[in-house]
């Protein structure tokens, strides 16, 4: 029975992007349903594997030969993976149905979109899918590859410039990222000779240069994870892609970095080298800067999801911190793995609630206001980890360190959490600026509230092993708390600052991106330094051919000179003969009377 569920949950989506083709060439335009039943169904079987409990598949007759798991860390993965695609779906329908109004009314640019976004988004689930459950490096990096390419459909969906804009830098990024992985992977398994992720992590563990196959890894996998530097293309993709689209984006998909560091990287490993111990350093500091960095940046930010992006950001640099002490301090990793997972599980699920919510901002249904916007900050305001599975995911990676007596770490988390709190707080003040009512689809609102629910009860329906989650002691319930109302009430001085005192300056809000525009101007200068030394090497490419051909030219005369003493010896040839036969003769008679 799992086994049929195993081969749903990757065929199914595979069915649902045929059925789209199907329809385009079989349908009249005028009766296309992009967004059905069919299309909404793509991650159920998905859903329904990840709650059937424990197994393992080896199939040799794929590829190199596959080896896929069900888990402690995939079933989880699986669950609020597959459970946020759902949803996202199901809100897609409502979201779309204006668009699908207007591709039925004719419309051929919305017919493409339409189509486009329809046969890739179940390609884009299904190697989400594959990647979780695939413990073999083939199966692992096909899905991560199939679902990085064709998530491009779902950022320049729109068509706009900043839509392309968006679209360009995140393709930018999985090009490198993915041929950072690629080289990771080959190395180890050609020095460790392993094909399965777990070998990986032995490789790396036992090589000489393993800290620069981490090293390669962790920049591969941390293009999707948003590490600092390399985290420039949520900030520009968020803002332009379609709510549901974003949703996954960031729920999802962004774990799918961090899945694949803790299948490849040897955390928690025994005698672990002194360069993966100073890796792991080099990804808590960086954690850390992302953590505090994304939220000083994303607060000045007007568009909501943007500000979100710089959330998620954020929320990943404390993530990176936490993979990062499987390195630094190998001993907590086994501690602290669960909260990971935990922690991963809550913040898909919220995050998704988040930008699902800005749909519904956008397009509010006829509730009251101050209960809609509670609703809308309710997942926000659990990820800082003052309520609900967010206080519990917070607690239970804190009580792994405080276990091992890592307090410098938690002080800086719990920092870090008043920078989560100032995002949500401006998030939630930028939608209730750009608010707009009617226009709303049961479907969108009922997706996210389902999104809500399921953020605020994660450790009920999630699969965790079972001890994962450790509800804190009420001695410990303020210090979970406190960052929450700290952090709103900074942002509620800043307004007050910026509104009172500093009305009369302009503050120019900095453009999302950062870093972007900064390896932009870079770029092209580099660009206009290749071009001049193109142009430099053109030139001696001219220079040399003209010494060439002026060589060549100055040769032929001296081979033509030589042509006519040719002629000569040929035309005096017998007298020539003639003469050496005889000095011949004479030196040997003189030879002779010697």
């Amino acid at each position: 029975m799992i086994t049929l569920l195993l081969l749903a949950a990757l065929l199914w989506p595979l069915c649902v992007a045929g059925s789209t083709v199907w329809q385009a060439y079989r349908t009249p335009a005028a009766s296309r349903d992009y967004f059905s039943l069919l299309w909404i169904s793509a991650s159920w079987p998905a859903l329904l594997l990840a709650f059937s409990g424990e197994v393992q598949w080896t199939i040799e007759a794929w590829m190199l030969g596959g080896y896929w798991e069900l888990n402690a860390l995939s079933r989880p993965w699986l669950a609020f993976t597959a459970l946020l695609w759902s949803l996202a779906a199901v809100h897609a329908r409502g979201y779309f149905a204006a668009e699908q109004r207007k591709a039925r009314a004719g419309d051929r640019v919305i017919q493409r979109r339409c189509q486009r976004l329809a046969l890739l988004w179940p390609l884009t689930l299904l190697g989400n899918v594959l990647l979780i459950v695939a413990q073999d490096i083939a199966s692992f990096y096909l899905g991560f590859a199939l679902m990085t390419f064709a998530a491009y459909v779902l950022v320049v969906h729109s068509g706009s410039d900043e839509a392309r804009l968006g679209a360009r830098a995140y393709l930018i990024l999985a090009v490198i990222g993915e041929g950072l992985i690629l080289g990771g992977l080959l190395w180890v398994a050609g020095t460790s000779e392993t094909l399965t992720l777990k070998g990986v992590r032995e490789g790396i563990a036992a090589a000489d240069h393993g800290a620069m196959m981490a090293l390669l890894l962790w920049l591969g996998f941390g293009v999707k994870a948003g590490v600092i530097g390399l985290h420039v293309w949520l900030p520009l993709a968020h803002p332009v892609a379609p709510a549901p689209a974003s949703a996954v984006l960031s729920g999802a998909m962004i774990k799918a970095g961090l899945l694949g560091w803790i299948n490849v990287l040897p955390l928690g490993g025994e005698e672990l080298s002194s360069g993966l111990t100073l890796l792991g350093h080099v990804m808590l500091v960086a954690g850390l800067a992302a953590a505090f960095g994304a939220a000083l940046y994303g607060v000045w930010q007007r568009h909501p999801k943007a500000v979100l992006a710089y959330s998620s950001i954020s929320q990943m640099g404390m993530l990176t911190a936490m993979v990062a002490m499987g390195l630094a301090a190998p001993d907590v990793w086994p501690l602290l793995l669960p909260g990971v997972v935990f922690f991963a599980g809550h913040h898909a699920l919220a995050k998704g609630a988040l930008f699902l919510g800005t749909s519904v901002s956008e397009h509010m249904p006829r509730w009251q206001q101050p209960l809609l916007f509670a609703l809308i900050a309710l997942p926000g305001v659990s990820l800082t980890g003052a309520l609900a599975a967010g206080m519990l995911s917070k607690w239970g990676v804190k009580s792994a360190l405080y276990e091992m007596h890592h307090e410098h770490l938690i002080m800086l988390l719990t920092w870090a959490a008043i920078g989560t709190s100032a995002l949500i707080s401006v998030c939630v003040w930028r939608q209730w600026q750009q608010r707009h009512s009617g226009g709303g689809n049961a479907f969108q609102w009922g997706a996210w509230l389902a999104a809500l629910v399921a953020a605020l009860v994660t450790p009920i329906w999630l699969p965790l092993p079972a001890g994962s989650v450790v509800i804190p002691p009420a001695a410990e319930w303020l210090s979970l708390s406190w960052p929450f109302p700290v952090g709103v009430m900074v942002v509620v001085m800043a307004v007050l600052i910026c509104t009172g005192l500093l009305r009369r300056v302009v503050i120019q809000a900095p453009p999302a991106g950062d870093l972007w525009w900064l390896y932009s101007v870079f770029s092209v200068k580099g660009l206009h330094v290749i071009e001049a030394l193109a142009r430099a090497c053109e030139r001696v490419k001219m220079a040399s051919v003209s010494f060439s051909l002026a060589f060549e030219r100055t040769l032929m005369g001296q081979l033509k000179k030589g042509l006519f003493a040719e002629a000569w010896m040929r035309h005096h040839g017998s007298g020539l003969m003639m003469a050496f036969a005889v000095i011949a003769a004479l030196l040997l008679m003189w030879e002779g009377l010697r």
